[in-house]
């Protein structure tokens, strides 16, 4: 063995236990208050996230699939409106569009960068496409430049999916400030995690917000008048609490994850003609790594199944995001789609392994993941 010692794939208890006063803190406010549901902390926390995110407003809601689907219905979109999102997410974002009423078209994704194909997307535009659903994957935005000039030069509505881009810059932007509305998650091991689910839509437009308040509270602009179906979909106080205190933190830690990569990437340099090739980074400091992202080409000595079960040999935990494109699930068969309709997309899914990655990684835990798999590619 090259070590006894594990690499988890994510330790949320680094970030945690220096402010665990504070979060203790915050809970114990909430009980004593007992504003369980829609409670002070909430409101507080909506208007912090949306000033981090530049923007003017949020709601949240449960969970991210809800902020997409709700949010998605709160810019207006309906049943037969077609939307532009890619076949290489996570099945949140297709069941979000789903449950929106819309017709989701799939569309393939830029190898180097697994960011949705622009080109790609402009060529699947029809006379009912009404929106693009950028996912910001990995903690890259998507270009925010190339993407308005997509959207304007074709009348789309931008609804960015920031899930995994809390903070996350490019071109001048903020996640979540490019386009009508965001969605982004909190589940707790995103950059800013809550202590369950919980999820939020950012947007400049107080008539989206608007809905989304009486969307995510049974379809109630106020109490028991109800004027159209909603649900019950709130991030609860407790969550809000949690996630007020984590957020002043939250540039230090994506800091902390960019940092790490910048680790990897000069350890890994060294592969390159061994087929480990790191996604590419085209944001700079402005890529916040929810994860970091190898690719394992065909030139490589072993494939990629075998990769992740000699670093697991070794103690390196690592992931997959995304084994299976969206397109070749079994439960969404009956949207016409098939095997070859999307080849990087397909292709990027055999290659793709996630690292160890979290804030507080250090560097002797991410030389110890690179030396695995030197050892494994026969390097060392």
């Amino acid at each position: 063995m090259l070590t006894t010692s594990t690499v988890p794939f994510v330790d949320l208890s680094i970030a945690h236990q220096p402010i665990q006063a504070e979060l203790d803190a915050a809970i114990a406010q909430v009980l004593r208050q007992g504003d369980f549901i829609m409670g002070k902390a909430l409101a507080e926390f909506e208007a912090a996230f949306a000033q981090a995110c530049q923007t003017q407003l949020a709601v949240g809601v449960a969970c991210g699939t809800d902020a997409i689907a709700l949010g998605l219905k709160a810019c207006g979109i309906q049943p037969g409106d077609e939307i532009l999102l890619p076949a290489n997410t996570f099945i949140a974002t297709l069941i979000g569009v789903l449950h929106a009423g819309a017709t989701p078209v799939l569309v393939d994704c830029a190898p180097d960068t697994a960011l949705i194909d622009l080109n790609a997307a402009k060529a699947a535009i029809t006379s009912k496409t009404r929106a693009i659903v950028p996912v910001h994957l990995y903690g890259q935005m998507v270009s925010p430049q190339a993407l308005l000039e997509l959207a304007q030069a074709h009348s789309l509505l931008i609804f960015e999916d920031a899930a995994q881009a809390h903070l996350a810059q490019r071109d001048g932007y903020t996640a979540g400030s490019v386009g009508t509305a965001a969605a982004f998650s909190f589940y707790p091991s995103k950059n800013l995690g809550a202590f369950g689910d919980g999820g939020i839509v950012c947007t400049a437009q107080a008539e989206v917000a608007a809905k989304m308040r009486s969307l995510r509270n049974y379809g109630a602009p106020r109490k028991y008048y109800h004027t159209e179906l909603g649900t019950n979909s709130r991030l609860d106080t407790l969550q809000a609490a949690i996630l007020n205190v984590k957020l002043p933190h939250l540039n230090a830690w994506n800091q902390s994850r960019n940092q790490a990569a910048q680790h990897y990437d000069s350890g890994l340099a060294a592969f390159g003609d061994r087929g480990i090739v790191p996604i590419q980074n085209r944001s700079g400091t402005g890529h916040v790594y929810h994860l970091y992202v190898i690719r394992v080409l065909d030139d490589c000595p072993i494939n990629r199944d075998t990769l992740q079960q000699k670093l697991e040999e070794q103690g390196i935990q690592t992931g997959i995001h995304y084994p299976i494109p969206c397109h070749l699930q079994p439960a969404y068969q009956n949207l016409g789609f098939k095997a070859g309709d999307f080849p990087q997309a397909e292709q990027l899914c055999q290659q793709i392994l996630s690292l160890p990655m979290f804030p507080g990684i250090t560097l002797q835990q991410i030389q110890q993941a690179i030396a695995a798999i030197g050892l494994a590619i026969g390097e060392n």
